[in-house]
């Protein structure tokens, strides 16, 4: 862990101030354009992705970014107004009024090519759908090297902590613990953070997606019912889901395709990957396997998302098996 101290300062501070920059989006504002996808993005994606990128940029500059944004549509005539609300709230948290071009120029910091050997993977906002509701959403950071997730840091503003608080930060590096944190900076060294300690699936608490569309629930519920469980499953949107398992709030997460040719995107995995096998978890695609981010930006080797507290990951990988064979 020592190897990445500075990288891991760089990476907290810079992923407070997305949050900051997200939760005073919320007080004021949701306005929101449709992306190609369909899915909503709003001015706290654009903002996030720019603070960050410039935070990244200033520390280590000699680092590629591969962010989910790109500025394409800000640049449209007709999001103008978009385009100044992202300034402004880059700029209240600059502390001074940026060009638009160089916002712009730093959300599109963001659009390198995952083939470099060193690079950060970004998520300003994932669960977008869940910001928009004033759920559960996280900013997600994550460096990669060697196609090896080495350092992971998730901002989750709407998240309880438990000391009955609102908004936790979670971090850990290869080689060191996983820690928990105040969202507001100030806190020093964090808690360490650790998963359950149940020994048997029947014991475990299921959680995924909130949105139906994200992983195939009739499937999990399937295989919750072979695995004996009986607890309600906890729905929550974004990687939070990974915090949850790291904490011990939930034991096992799954995100089961829903198509098979669908492969999962590298931001939406790195950072919440990381932080749940440094709190003593497991994380492999459905059939077991470690997660491959030496591929692109998605896991192409890679099938769905199994996360769990450890010592039961090996029966819920089978029990997937079996019910995928049609037991």
């Amino acid at each position: 862990m020592q190897e990445w101290k500075e990288e891991l300062r760089v990476a907290i501070d810079a992923v407070r101030a997305a949050c900051r920059i997200c939760q005073a989006v919320q007080e004021h504002l949701v306005d929101a354009l449709e992306k190609r996808d369909k899915s909503p993005v709003t001015v706290a994606d654009f903002a996030s992705q720019a603070i960050v990128c410039r935070s990244l940029a200033a520390a280590l500059p000699g680092d590629p970014i591969v962010g989910e944004e790109v500025s394409d549509a800000l640049r449209e005539p007709e999001n103008a107004g978009l385009l100044a609300a992202v300034v402004d709230h880059v700029a209240a948290e600059i502390g001074g009024k940026p060009a638009a071009d160089d916002v712009l120029g730093w959300i599109d910091r963001g659009g390198a090519d995952a083939t470099a050997r060193r690079y950060w993977t970004l998520d300003p906002i994932d669960g977008t759908k869940g910001f928009l509701r004033r759920e559960q959403y996280a900013v997600a950071l994550g460096l990669i090297e060697d196609g090896r997730v080495v350092l992971g840091v998730l901002g989750c503003p709407n998240l309880p902590t438990r000391d009955g608080g609102r908004g936790a930060l979670f971090a850990a590096a290869v080689g060191g613990p996983a820690r928990s944190f105040r969202l507001a900076a100030g806190a020093a060294a964090g808690e360490t953070i650790a998963v359950d300690r149940i020994r048997k699936a029947a014991e475990a608490r299921f959680c995924e997606s909130v949105e139906s569309g994200h992983s195939n629930q009739e499937e999990s519920a399937r295989i919750a019912e072979l695995l004996g469980i009986t607890s309600d499953p906890y729905r929550i949107d974004s990687q939070c889901k990974y915090a949850a398992v790291a904490r011990g709030d939930a034991s096992i997460y799954l995100r089961m395709p829903t198509r098979e040719d669908y492969r999962e995107k590298i931001w939406d995995h790195a950072a919440g990957m990381l932080i749940v096998e440094a709190a003593g978890g497991r994380v492999t695609d459905i059939d077991g396997r470690t997660l491959d981010f030496g591929r692109g930006t998605t896991l192409a080797g890679n099938r769905g998302i199994v996360a769990t507290s450890g010592s039961i990951h090996d029966e819920v990988v089978d029990a997937i098996r079996r019910v995928r064979a049609g037991a």
